[in-house]
């Protein structure tokens, strides 16, 4: 940050009286501006048929991680709650209609000053297509699932977590809720930096 969004003034990284950390001050009008954490949001939309669980997964179709799959998910929007945010992401992205679950996974990514969190999600119908961030939208079975092309370690981390719990629910238990820091890079380790 170079200028004061109230008085377009530059701005100082200092730590303001009262505070312990840095921030961007302006000089000229004395706004502080604080910098917090994106949250990311996203769904887990499943499709179950006779017994065979399938999850929806999303080829992105923009950078970071272009080609690779992801869960659908984005940046949640100013005057929305974290379900709107879910569904409107997993409309978007996948053109999936679902009926939102509980929350499932909240991931701290601290090195992206992001945190993301990922709804269980039944689709309603096998009505979906690719919306304009992704090439392709497709149900995988556990054992189809792409590991090493998923896009980044938290939607790893979310269906390994996912299919752990599967396994619970098949012998009666329930799906969890999972809380864990990904400490981590975004990028593969095997990926080029």
């Amino acid at each position: 940050m170079k200028f004061c969004s109230e008085c377009a003034h530059p701005v100082a990284l200092i730590v303001p009286e009262g505070d312990n950390r840095p921030r961007y001050v302006c000089a000229q009008c004395d706004a502080i501006h604080y910098q917090n954490p994106k949250l990311v949001i996203g769904s887990i939309p499943v499709w179950e048929r006779d017994g065979e669980l399938k999850v929806l997964l999303c080829k992105r179709a923009i950078e970071p991680r272009l080609g690779y799959w992801t869960l659908p998910a984005g940046f949640m929007e100013n005057s929305e709650t974290t379900s709107e945010a879910a569904m409107r992401e997993t409309e978007e992205e996948a053109g999936a209609n679902i009926e939102l679950g509980e929350l499932f996974s909240l991931l701290n990514v601290s090195q992206a000053h992001q945190v993301h969190l990922f709804y269980l999600a039944r689709l309603v119908d096998l009505d979906f297509a690719a919306g304009i961030e992704s090439l392709d939208v497709r149900l995988f079975a556990q054992h189809e699932i792409p590991w090493d092309e998923l896009a980044f370690p938290t939607i790893r981390t979310t269906l390994e977590l996912f299919f752990a719990d599967r396994v619970k629910v098949l012998e009666g238990g329930r799906y969890g809720f999972h809380s864990q820091d990904i400490v981590r890079p975004m990028r593969m380790q095997s990926e080029p930096g």
